[in-house]
């Protein structure tokens, strides 16, 4: 799909935290989770805006990333169910990748997505990083590029996409 993709960092933890938006929500550590429940999560969150590189990838390579202990899985839980995902690459040194986020359509236009985007960031600083950063396009949800640099994520490069 034409667009652009942005890429944005931040080399500092956020200064504020956000309170949860209401109750009946908690993150859960999906510790090396298993390929059909990733796939599940991933499908459901990025199906309406063409998310295609884990689809794409076979189950064993899929498997050898999820296994990996640098590699964390975060699931923002509504009342007991999955209501989207965080993902924190930490496999390069002094830095972290959001290589995935995302909430699953019903959750949208609650809050929840600015209080999880802060989680994330969090928990990301809490390893002590010298980098954070991650990358959107033009196809993603209509305010992830806003949220983001209100969170303190700041793009230092733009590619068109053919």
């Amino acid at each position: 799909m034409p667009g652009t993709t942005y890429f944005l960092e931040m080399f500092a933890a956020p200064v504020r935290t956000i309170p949860p938006p209401r109750e009946g929500l908690s993150t859960v550590h999906a510790v090396r989770p298993t390929v059909a429940y990733y796939r599940f999560l991933y499908e459901t969150v990025g199906r309406d805006y063409g998310w295609t590189s884990r689809k794409k990838m076979s189950d064993s390579d899929l498997k050898s990333i999820l296994q990996d202990p640098l590699n964390e899985v975060h699931v923002l839980m509504v009342n007991g169910s999955p209501g989207g995902f965080v993902e924190l690459d930490r496999r390069k040194e002094w830095e972290i990748e959001i290589t995935q986020f995302g909430l699953m359509g019903e959750h949208i236009g609650q809050g929840l997505g600015k209080y999880f985007l802060h989680w994330a960031l969090h928990r990301a600083w809490s390893c002590q990083p010298k980098r954070v950063w991650l990358h959107t396009c033009t196809n993603d949800h209509a305010h992830a590029l806003v949220n983001y640099r209100k969170a303190g994520l700041q793009i230092y490069q733009e590619t068109p996409r053919a």
